[in-house]
């Protein structure tokens, strides 16, 4: 098998700062891509790299600082080749405040499809610089913990060893004291701790640096995500749920003592949210979450957590009828003035909420969920069926039938047989 991998990492410096678009912090940029299919792709998930490469062209000419990677990764087995294509744009959520599609076609290249697709994006200068910002505050920390969520496999030979370090550390842990706290100390060990890719070294380094300082409130963080990391660890092997408990409420006490020593440390409340939903306590969770946005509206893996988290709680809601409470659940994560691309990372909400609002009767509202989700994914063929049934039921014949034809077209049986 065979293994190519192209990374590659973007800056683009802004130029144009004396446009006249400028002036008015808005640029409206009209932008191309090409999406070839592989193997493993799906035809509606084609076309969605095809539009989210479409989108980063739209950012990048924009002229303004930005951060993007880019990996291709292409794999031979078997005489079947599979092309993987991920791309990850760090502020489009905050850039693109809408997105229109003005054409799309596909193609054959040899014998693989080809998706292209050509949109008109608005771009907010104003939202994108203040990502920006955020994105270059608080790097390291957001370093250690992009490197905490990829490491896995290669750390499960160090669990033995970091279980004998807890086992040797029972009992109420009190940090030492020291005399004078050394935050130039501090910094420095709680660096090498998030560049340690052991946990026992993590966690040692992690505690040296709160020996040195016990008011870093970073240190603590560092510390509480590793044993988190450490929990999952234990989880994937079938450890008994008493040691993974054991690390969480370890993970939990040293994100309280954070917060007691910086209360807006978005970090530890997003820890410590990881934490209570190892616990199950959602309501926990979903409060930390909350107010990690409460602080900084733009904290994109804070939305996500609780984005999944209240469509989780809503399933069940919805399960037993709850159709208010599963309501209620659903709209304190969808924000109303959620950018486009957010929709495409939360279209099993929006679904779930199209379905709530049916059953209450709120047809129209439950259409306009469902646009929402045909707009970032246009061949969605249930969200097609499911808004041709509710145009249908709203009296609107010709856009159920065009709904209907569009979902036949895409296979769907169901969609096919309702047709006049």
């Amino acid at each position: 098998m065979g293994l190519r991998v192209l990374p590659a990492w973007l800056i683009l410096a802004t130029l144009c700062s004396f446009a006249p678009a400028y002036a008015q912090n808005i640029k409206v940029i009209v932008a191309e891509a090409t999406y070839v299919m592989g193997d493993s792709d799906t035809l509606a998930g084609a076309e969605e790299n095809a539009l989210l490469r479409a989108k980063r062209k739209a950012i990048e000419e924009a002229g303004v600082y930005i951060e993007a990677s880019s990996t291709d990764v292409e794999t031979s087995a078997g005489g079947t080749t599979t092309h993987l294509n991920q791309l990850g744009v760090r502020t489009i959520a905050a850039a693109i405040t809408e997105t229109d599609v003005l054409e799309k076609r596909r193609a054959l290249d040899g014998d693989r499809p080809t998706f292209y697709v050509k949109v008109r994006a608005t771009v907010h200068l104003d939202l994108l610089t203040e990502a920006i910002k955020r994105l270059k505050s608080d790097e390291q920390l957001a370093a250690h913990h992009r490197q905490l969520q990829t490491e896995n496999s290669r750390l499960k030979t160090q669990l033995e060893g970091l279980r004998e370090q807890l086992r040797a550390s029972s009992g109420p842990r009190r940090e030492p004291a020291s005399a004078v706290n050394n935050r130039r100390a501090a910094i420095d060990l709680g660096r090498a701790a998030a560049q340690s890719h052991s946990l026992p070294e993590k966690i040692d380094l992690a505690s040296r640096a709160i020996a040195a300082d016990t008011l870093y409130a970073d240190a603590y963080v560092i510390r509480g995500q590793t044993y988190l990391r450490g929990a999952s660890l234990a989880f994937s092997n079938g450890t008994p749920r008493t040691e993974i408990n054991d690390y969480v409420e370890r993970a939990i006490a040293d994100f309280d003592r954070a917060l007691t020593l910086d209360s807006s440390s978005t970090w530890a409340l997003l820890g410590r949210g990881d934490a209570f939903t190892w616990q199950k306590k959602n309501r926990d969770a979903a409060a930390d979450y909350e107010r990690i946005l409460r602080l900084d509206p733009l904290f994109d893996v804070a939305r996500q957590r609780l984005i999944t988290l209240s469509t989780t709680t809503a399933k069940k809601q919805a399960a037993a009828k709850q159709w208010r409470q599963a309501l209620a659940t659903l709209e304190n994560a969808l924000r109303a003035d959620a950018p486009q691309s957010w929709v495409a990372q939360a279209k099993e909400a929006y679904l779930l909420r199209s379905r709530v609002y049916t059953e209450l009767g709120e047809l129209e509202r439950a259409v306009d969920d469902l646009t929402g989700v045909i707009r970032v994914d246009p061949s969605n063929a249930q969200a097609l069926l499911r808004r041709g049934q509710l145009y249908r039921r709203l009296l609107q014949g010709r856009q159920a039938k065009d709904d209907l034809e569009q979902a036949c077209g895409f296979g769907l049986q169901e969609a096919c047989t309702a047709l006049p």
